[in-house]
């Protein structure tokens, strides 16, 4: 299990030497921060998905920072921030702002209304100056923001936890399987030689 991770995972020239995580500098240094343990591995998934989820730029650069700080795995950490990528940034924010809004108690928008959203949207987009377009962004972020924000918060906290006790827990299942299983080969082994006189 642990060669396949490690196949996936980047090298620790490779983080050491990323443009974004240079900054840490010699702190990338420490043993622990390439270890493969049951805790580095939950806490790194759980800290990459939880920044990746959380913010929408310089995940790595803060994923990084926490996994420094807290002594997870800092290849983990840094590659799970990909949780959210080109494919995946619409469904998940869309549906942060939902729960954002169940959470809020804001009813939810109705067709109506959404076409006319989607309609000053598109004549935002359509107008001919920078300041037209600046004020019409910053009309539809007061109108999602503290819905995303407090939606995006729930899921990056639930996702972030939930990983980390899974993992956690898979970890311990498959460590206890392998003990059984090694257990139970050395008994077979034994067997035959007790058997005889």
């Amino acid at each position: 299990m642990k060669k396949h991770l490690k196949a996936w995972l980047p090298s620790p020239d490779t983080v050491r030497n990323n443009r974004w995580l240079r900054w840490l500098g010699p702190t990338l240094h420490h043993p622990r921060l390439w270890h493969f343990s049951r805790k580095g591995i939950a806490m790194g998934l759980a800290l990459g998905i939880f920044f990746g989820l959380l913010v929408p730029v310089a995940q790595m650069p803060l994923s990084a920072a926490a996994a420094v700080i807290l002594r997870a795995n800092l290849p983990m950490a840094v590659a799970s921030t990909l949780v959210t990528n080109p494919v995946t940034f619409g469904p998940v924010y869309y549906g942060a702002y939902r729960v954002g809004k169940a959470v809020l108690g804001e009813p939810p928008l109705t067709e109506a209304q959404a076409s006319a959203l989607l309609e000053r949207a598109v004549k935002t987009q359509q107008a001919e100056g920078w300041k037209d377009r600046l004020d019409g962004a910053l009309r539809r972020l007061a109108t999602v923001g503290k819905p995303l924000v407090v939606g995006l918060a729930i899921v990056a906290t639930l996702s972030g936890l939930a990983v980390y006790f899974i993992i956690s827990a898979i970890w311990t299942l498959r460590v206890r399987w392998s003990r059984s299983r090694r257990l139970k080969d050395r008994v077979t082994r034994l067997k035959p030689s007790a058997d005889q006189p």
